[in-house]
């Protein structure tokens, strides 16, 4: 199975542009090859519009600065520059040819910035767990990192969970999990699966200010 990981930087560009991106973040992802793309920092109306463009099913789970949605979507979408991690936040799972036959989500920190562990099982039975962890201090980003292991072991009961996101750490502890892919802070894990090649990041052009990394896990 390949697993893409992209944090999207609240749909911005570097440099910022000042106007929506959508289209451009969805021509990207609609053309690499990938069975389930873990996206985090995704403004929270785009999930849909994503899966639609890549032919894949969407989830999202909300995040951070949700609180005038209606207000700061309409800046987003016009000075998305300006308004910046303002606009709202949202991670997203979207899974293509295959069913997703269950969905989770558990709250990992409240404060200062909601972190969520969000996770899907397909119908083959593996789960896949998407997350971001705290940015501002690598001791709760670690510890964001160890409840998420845990529940998404919990989760898996057993079977094959592939964990992966934005984790804002360079050397992240999993225990018990194979790591498949890195590149920065964005990382892949699996277990009891391997990863079937190395992993690679993918060309986005001037899109977000992280690379797009990809994982093969079997």
């Amino acid at each position: 199975m390949l697993v893409l990981t992209w944090n999207l930087f609240h749909g911005r560009s570097v440099p910022d542009a000042p106007r929506e991106q959508l289209a451009d973040f969805a021509a990207r992802l609609a053309g690499w090859e990938w069975d389930v793309a873990l996206l985090q920092e995704v403004p929270p109306w785009w999930p849909p519009e994503l899966g639609r463009a890549c032919r894949a099913g969407a989830r999202t789970a909300l995040t951070s600065r949700n609180w005038l949605l209606p207000l700061s979507r309409w800046a987003a979408e016009r000075r998305p520059d300006l308004i910046k991690s303002w606009g709202g936040g949202a991670n997203a799972i979207l899974v293509r040819g295959d069913a997703v036959s269950e969905h989770r989500l558990r709250t990992l920190r409240a404060w200062p910035e909601r972190r969520v562990l969000h996770g899907v099982r397909l119908e083959r039975g593996w789960w896949v767990c998407n997350l971001s962890c705290e940015a501002h201090s690598e001791a709760r980003a670690q510890a964001d990192l160890d409840l998420a292991t845990r529940t998404a072991t919990e989760w898996s009961a057993g079977t094959p969970v592939v964990l992966g996101g934005d984790l804002n750490l360079l050397a992240p502890i999993v225990p018990g999990f194979t790591h498949a892919a890195e590149s920065g802070v964005d990382h892949v894990f699996a277990q009891p699966l391997r990863a079937a090649g190395p992993g690679r990041t993918l060309d986005r052009g001037p899109l977000s200010d992280h690379l797009p990394l990809l994982a093969e896990v079997a």
